[in-house]
């Protein structure tokens, strides 16, 4: 039978010390501090892939629609505002019905817009009158509707330039300290009723991509564009590509490439 002064020796011998515990704590944060950053980048690509594969659906909903609708984009809204491109309200205060817009029939099962899922981290739901929207905006300016109408969208055909002219954009507006749903991309400038470009707009695309704004464009194609030299305000929110004649809102300007 093993003494007590046995046990105690086992006991001992088996045991971590205080100094052995520290030290294998330490390591173990030390390890997990290391790996976040790579956790977190690896997290921001799933959602930016994911975010990407959203505004291609938005972009073949919005070609399924113009194939059957005599080659007319979707409109941006109805002449009383409430009907969107994404929703249908009551009234003008009353919230969008996300399932029943124009674009709803063309949008799967769901009959509505995927939430940008890099929204979330920013977007402030309690102070928002664009829910629905799901964080892309819909170029209004020149592709749902036109300075003849805002009511009256761009035909396909109408587009010289499809590769280059933007579609979709990640959007936001500020509301406060936080930034709220905004359905639209703006350009630079609007349009006035002769078709003359006017006074500034606030921008709308939002660089929540790891700094850069995914964009569909009227090919179908999702690329992620970095701001231009006009930089971004605090809530990542700004311009990109050349500013001359609403840039690459406008399918008509006199320019075609990117540079």
């Amino acid at each position: 039978m093993r003494s007590s002064s046995n046990k105690k020796q086992a006991y001992s011998e088996s045991a971590f010390t205080l100094i052995e515990i520290l030290v294998t704590v330490t390591i173990v944060a030390i390890l997990a501090a290391l790996a976040l950053p790579a956790l977190q980048r690896a997290l921001q690509a799933g959602h930016t892939a994911e975010s990407m594969s959203n505004l291609r659906q938005l972009a073949a909903a919005n070609l399924a629609y113009a194939a059957d609708h005599d080659g007319s984009f979707c409109p941006a809204q109805s002449p009383d505002n409430l009907l969107r491109w994404h929703g249908r309200r009551s009234s003008s205060g009353s919230p969008f019905d996300p399932t029943d817009g124009f674009l709803s029939p063309y949008l799967g099962r769901s009959r509505r817009v995927t939430t940008c899922p890099l929204f979330t981290d920013f977007v402030d739901t309690s102070a928002s009158w664009e829910l629905g929207a799901g964080g892309y905006g819909y170029n209004s300016a020149y592709i749902g509707g036109s300075y003849h109408s805002y009511f009256r969208p761009e035909r396909v055909s109408n587009i010289p330039r499809a590769t280059t002219t933007i579609m979709f954009t990640t959007s936001a507006f500020p509301s406060g300290g936080e930034v709220q749903e905004y359905a639209y991309t703006e350009p630079f400038r609007w349009i006035d009723p002769s078709g003359n470009l006017a006074g500034s707009l606030q921008p709308s695309t939002h660089f929540r991509a790891n700094g850069k704004a995914l964009v569909a464009w009227c090919d179908g194609r999702v690329t992620a564009e970095a701001p231009n030299s006009s930089g971004l305000d605090s809530h990542m929110i700004g311009w990109f590509g050349p500013e001359a004649e609403n840039g690459y809102w406008n399918p008509r300007r006199s320019y075609s490439h990117r540079p």
